[in-house]
Parts: structure tokens; sequence; C-alpha cells
């Protein structure tokens, strides 16, 4: 007679207790906090007190991970960034276009073969470490160059988005112009079918012209084409430079304007994130809005390359969902938080000359989370934290960002705690990053205030 098998027991819960903050209404916070997490199979089960749920009986142990000591955030969301282009942050004084020219398109260039793994390893790790779970972002022309980044957060467990960039117009590489398109568009579908919803889902691919001006008509119709037949995310440029505009204008002179190119193209949906979008008409926005495409706001690059601010309040009172992107390397650096600070700093500029509201660190924080959740079409799965959303978390030390270190946060509220972070927030403060309740990046240990 066989012995009965015993049960296997079930795995421990995990609970992440801190200073919960999350911002599902753009201007408004929740927060907890002495708060807890309580996780279970990649997923928050419960939320609430730490002193209550740490004494609720359970049938199976939890383990704690944190202390009261930590702010804890939905992770953080980049909706826009260029992983070649990493290499040249903070390089150049001039605008977009000549700034390609000179100073992105030959770093692109070189972001392939065992150089281009090598940097794509290392940039990933740097999103990881800047306490950012989700990334859209565009690789260089070369298919090598995605596999790349795709292999890079597949092993790290990061949510990402990408694709290879895809331009016909002015490209750079080895291929025949005759032969950029076709190789192109093989190239893009390979890689779709390879990697769109690969990792169990935290990897999917975004169809990526680089913006009108690189792009012929055609390429643009096929690439609309195939996101639609595989039902991946679209990503491009829309208005970023007043240069820019003027060369799709002449380049395109059967458009209404910039947005009309795209949705001639098929390219506009609700599964579009649309760069930059600065100066667009009324009629654009509400062309944009009827598409349910989204925005990615990317201030710390529009005020690098002098490009101009979004009129924030108008295109979310036209409807349009918006997130932030970080933007590298026309933005200095993948920190979610500075681009949080220069978004609230852009906008108070902007109200210096022109009535519109001012943007808080609350609103901020909604643009880089719920918001940006929203923007994707994940608002329901990540971005706050609500029961039964996976469990994306970034964990932060308040010691570094505090001015004093034998100084506690106990005299602050959740509003100082989110402007700290804005102000003062960055990798160095990054304790942990999880993605759907696994690690993604472990800081060494804290030196806790």
């Amino acid at each position: 007679m066989l012995d009965p098998v015993a049960p296997t027991p079930s795995p421990p819960l995990t609970g992440i207790r801190g200073w919960l903050i999350d911002a599902p209404e753009f201007g408004k916070l929740r927060s907890w906090p002495d708060g807890a997490i309580v996780l279970e199979g990649g997923l928050i089960v419960e939320i609430g007190d730490y002193m209550t749920l740490s004494k609720k009986p359970r049938p199976q142990p939890i383990r704690w991970q944190h202390s009261e000591r930590v702010a804890v955030f939905p992770g953080l969301i980049d909706l826009h960034t260029h992983a070649p282009q990493y290499p040249s942050v903070a390089r150049g004084t001039s605008e977009l276009l000549p700034w390609l020219r000179q100073h992105v398109f030959p770093v692109e260039r070189d972001f392939t073969g065992p150089r281009g793994r090598r940097e794509a390893a290392a940039f990933i790790a740097e999103v990881a470490r800047h306490g950012t779970t989700t990334a859209m972002l565009y690789t260089a022309i070369y298919e090598d160059s995605c596999d790349a980044i795709f292999q890079a957060a597949a092993e790290r467990g990061l949510r990402v988005i990408a694709g290879k960039m895809m331009m016909d117009v002015g490209s750079y590489g080895a291929h025949q112009p005759s032969k950029i398109l076709s190789i192109s568009l093989t190239e893009t579908e390979r890689l779709i079918k390879k990697w769109h919803r690969a990792n169990d889902g935290l990897i999917e691919y975004a169809v990526s012209p680089r913006f009108a001006v690189s792009c012929s008509e055609r390429l643009m119709r096929s690439a609309a084409e195939i996101a639609q037949n595989h039902g991946t995310y679209v990503q491009t440029h829309l208005a970023e430079n007043r240069e820019e505009i003027e060369k799709v204008r002449h380049q395109f002179p059967q458009a209404q304007d910039y947005t009309d190119v795209y949705a001639r193209a098929g390219l506009l949906g609700p599964r579009t994130v649309l760069g930059h979008c600065l100066h667009l008409s009324p009629r654009e926005h509400e062309a944009i809005a009827s598409s349910g495409a989204a925005i990615a706001h990317c201030p710390t690059a529009n005020l690098f390359l002098r490009s101009g601010i979004l009129p924030l309040d108008i295109v979310r009172g036209a409807g349009i969902p918006v997130g932030l992107g970080s933007d590298v390397a026309a933005g200095a650096e993948l920190n979610l938080w500075r681009v949080m600070r220069g978004a609230v700093e852009s906008q108070t500029a902007r109200s210096f000359y022109e009535a519109s509201p001012p943007l808080t660190p609350a609103g901020s924080l909604h643009l880089a989370t719920q918001g940006a959740a929203d923007a994707l079409g994940k608002g329901r799965t990540i971005g706050s934290f609500d029961i039964g959303k996976e469990a994306d978390l970034t964990v932060m030390d308040l010691g570094p960002m505090l001015p004093y270190r034998t100084k506690g946060a106990s005299d602050l509220n959740a509003d100082d705690v989110v402007s700290l972070c804005v102000y003062r927030g960055g990798p160095e403060a990054v304790v942990e990053s999880y993605v759907r309740g696994r690690s993604v990046y472990s800081a060494p240990a804290p030196e806790l205030f």
C-alpha cells in the first residue's frame, strides 16, 4: 500500500509594507501612511492598514517586505523613449531636425551586432534601476536591435512595448534605398510573430514609423495594415517642432494638416501613442480624440530641443489620454520623477504668458502611472492600487530626499511625499521595483532614515 502523498503547501503570500500612495484620478491622491499590499499570483489581493492586515488570521503566512519607512507607488510608466539614443543624452544645442542628423542617427547606426546587444542589456537595466516598470520604446532600424531589447526585457521581467524604427526617406544603414521599404516591412512582421505578447504578455510590439518626414505614404499605410492585422500598438511622433510641421506640409500637400497625414494612412486608433503633439489645431485635437489615440508628453525633451510646451489642459479637455515619456536622448535622463518635475515646471512657465491651470505634483504622478496606463489601454490592469490589478510597484526610500538624514517623515502628508519625490527623487532612492509581484530591480540595502 502506497503512503499517502502530503499536499504541497501553498507558497507564502507576499506583503509589501510602506506609505502607499497612488493617483487614480488626475490631481487627487489616495494614501495609507502605514499601509500594506498583499500579493498573490502577481495580483493585488488585499490593501489597507498594515497593523490590520498583519494581524488577520490566515491559513498561510505572509512574507513581509519593506517597512513603514519607505514610500510605495504604482510602477512608473515611460510612454516614449529611444533605447539606442542613451549614449547621446545631453548632447547638442540645436533644434530637432539638425539634432537628429548630427547626434542621433550616428548612435542609432551603431546599435546593432554585439555592441547593440551589450547596450540593449545595459539600457533595460537602467530602466529598471530608475523605478520604471513599463516602458514603450523605439529601437534602431535593424531587426537585431529590437531582438536584443526584447531579449533583455524578457530576462529582466520588465513590461516592455517596443518596435524597430521604420523609415524609408533619408534613412541610415547599408540597405539600398529601393530595398529599405520591403526589408523594413518584412523584418517588422517577423519581429511581431516572434515577440508580440511574449513572456506571458509582458512583451508587446509597437509598429514604429518614425515620423512623416522620414516615411513615405506607402510605408505608413503598410505599417498601419500590419498593426491592424496583428493587433499591435502603433507609435510615432507628431508635431514636435515647427520646422518638422512645415516639411510635412510640403511633403504631403493633399493632407489637411499633420494629423491628417496619419489619419489618411490609417495609423490613428485606440492603440496608437503619439509623441509630443505640441503644435496642433483644435481640428487635430478632435481627430485624435475621436480616434482613441493617446499622447506621450515629453516635457524635458521639449525644453531641451526648444520645441515648445504642450497645452496640457487643452489636450486633456479634448478627451485625449495623456501619459509621460522621458524621450531619451532629447530628454536627458530616464528618471521619470525628473520628467514629472519637468511637466510641472513647464506648465508653470506656460501660465506666465497665457491663462492655464497649474500642474500639481499629484497631477504629474497620475500622468506617470494611471494616466499612462489609460493611454496604453491598460488602466484596468496597472496604474493604481486596486484589488485585482497586477502588482507593478515602485518602492522609494525617502531618506536620500530629505534635507537632513536625522529628520523623519512623520510631519509630512501624502502631497508632501509626492512633491519630495517629484523635486528630489531619482534612482539613488529606488529601493525595489516589482512587475506582477516579481522583483525586477533591488538596490543594495538602503540607509533608511
